[in-house]
């Protein structure tokens, strides 16, 4: 399937999400609270199949997070990035896709330790690298005054 077949069938399959062709990638935007059923439905519709979740990671802007997921299809070899934004900055939350995909496990872990975005429902969420007390670093606003680190 070509990026363009690809983008007609999830526009059709997802009315509500915004879907365009970036660069690279089809891109689907999706609301928070529709995350994880879009996720269940990428991976289980069998023209799409997108059974293996590359990476996930997090980007701090301004007034929101958002939490970018690049999927893949190993039977059709089609990718896509699915993307969704937290409702704020300050106490940032979106539900776990690691009932759907086993690696988003420690790829979410990853995201709650450097960025401190709640992934709700997950079976594990604590720190992956660092310990409590460091803040979360990878925010545009991380002051660390003990380790004399800004960004």
């Amino acid at each position: 399937m070509t990026n363009e077949e690809l983008q007609a069938c999830l526009a059709g399959e997802f009315p509500n999400a915004g879907v365009t062709l970036g660069k690279q990638y089809v891109e689907v935007v999706v609301k928070a609270e529709d995350l994880h059923a879009t996720s269940e439905k990428l991976k289980m519709l069998p023209e799409l199949s997108f059974d293996y979740l590359i990476c996930l990671t997090g980007v701090d802007y301004a007034e929101k997070m958002q939490i970018v997921y690049h999927l893949e299809s190993t039977k059709h070899r089609h990718v896509v990035v699915l993307k969704t934004n937290t409702a704020d900055r300050l106490d940032p939350n979106v539900d776990t896709v690691s009932d759907v995909w086993q690696t988003a496990k420690y790829h979410e872990r990853e995201v709650y330790d450097l960025l401190g975005v709640k992934f709700n429902h997950h079976k594990d969420l604590r720190r992956l690298f660092l310990e409590d007390g460091w803040g979360f670093p990878l925010r545009k606003d991380y002051k660390d005054e003990v380790r004399i680190v800004e960004r």
